[in-house]
């Protein structure tokens, strides 16, 4: 019977970082899928980024492999770490068919600001323009239940895109060195239109 105790601490720490079970197992597949495109190298980036010539040429899965391609292993690792972070607040607090649409329609919207609204951007990769999609997404279900996190969530938000956009990236976002800080601010306006119209998995019974 004790040992049996510590198998179910792992299991309840797991539980609690939403790692456990089928959430694990969905958590190391999108940790690969954003890992596995840097076998490619450099070939591969310049094939698989957000190039506007590229989509003007209408090569147009740019604009969805955009987002899991990187700078850089560690650009990639960076983001992974990011994604880890994301999943362990708020991957249950919407069903998965709600999630989908949630990251598919923050893609469009960094998309969409980058080709209307910064056409001076030529090219982009990565994916922390969708983790403050995601975030922004899940600020919102903790508000909607009123979770005691939720407004310090919402201020954490709130003063890092303040600060992106009046002062640049922050120093440990790889150096700042190549960061599309726009790319945050869409991101998070996309998760939050989208998840506007859905609600939070506990509010759903």
């Amino acid at each position: 019977m004790n040992a049996g105790r510590p198998v179910n601490g792992v299991r309840s720490v797991l539980a609690s970082l939403n790692c456990d079970g089928r959430f694990g197992l969905a958590l190391l597949a999108a940790c690969a899928l954003l890992l596995v495109p840097e076998l490619a190298g450099d070939e591969g980036r310049a094939l698989l980024r957000y190039d506007r010539a590229g989509l003007a040429a209408g090569q147009w899965w740019r604009l969805l492999t955009a987002h899991i391609v990187h700078l850089d292993l560690g650009h990639a690792a960076l983001n992974s770490l990011g994604l880890i972070l994301m999943w362990a607040l708020f991957a249950r607090d919407y069903q998965p068919r709600q999630w989908l649409p949630i990251v598919l329609v923050t893609i469009l919207a960094i998309d969409a600001g980058l080709w209307f609204c910064d056409s001076t951007i030529s090219w982009y990769v990565g994916s922390s323009g969708a983790l403050h999609g995601v975030m922004s997404a899940g600020t919102l279900a903790h508000l909607r239940r009123r979770d005691a996190d939720g407004w310090i969530l919402a201020a954490f938000l709130l003063v890092k895109l303040g600060y992106e956009h009046w002062v640049g990236a922050l120093p440990f976002s790889n150096g700042g060195a190549g960061v599309v800080v726009e790319a945050h601010l869409y991101g998070a306006l996309g998760g939050l239109a989208i998840a506007a119209g859905f609600r939070p998995r506990s509010l759903s019974s």
